[in-house]
């Protein structure tokens, strides 16, 4: 199927989409998962917080939201973007802004898949996969 991007804030914009695209279902592939439908949806604080009181019971900012509509080994769901955590967090950790992005698209990807980051060890896990992950991206021979 397809992984789409909708941009509903103007303050990121997706670079290289379609190796971006590319990147994430050579990923979701080689983790033995087919792909359903994919929305990869940047938008604000206000809409992320707002989905995260009503959906996670969560009221704090946060910078991704995934929604698993995955059946068996076919994923599937709606991953929302903040734009300004995903700008304030590349100043932090002082990355590039693109690949603080991807890593968000990659994390909600990972989520998909079945994996948490509830507990230490599981954020350690799913930290590692983005790195991996993320390397390929900047050499992917």
């Amino acid at each position: 199927m397809a992984i789409i991007f909708h941009l509903n804030s103007s303050l990121i914009q997706v670079k290289e989409k379609q190796r971006v695209k590319t990147w994430l279902l050579d990923i979701i592939d080689s983790n033995g998962f087919s792909t359903g439908e994919i929305n990869l949806v940047i938008a604000g604080d206000k809409e992320l917080l707002d989905l995260n009181q009503r959906f996670r019971e969560g009221d704090y900012l946060t910078d991704v939201i995934a929604f698993d509509y995955s059946e068996k080994r076919k994923i599937s769901g709606d991953i929302f973007i903040s734009s300004e955590r995903v700008t304030e967090n590349a100043l932090h950790y002082s990355v590039d802004l693109q690949e603080e992005l991807r890593r968000v698209f990659l994390h909600g990807i990972i989520h998909l898949m079945g994996y948490k980051d509830g507990t230490e060890k599981e954020k350690k896990i799913m930290r590692e996969m983005e790195d991996t992950c993320l390397k390929l991206f900047a050499d992917p021979s």
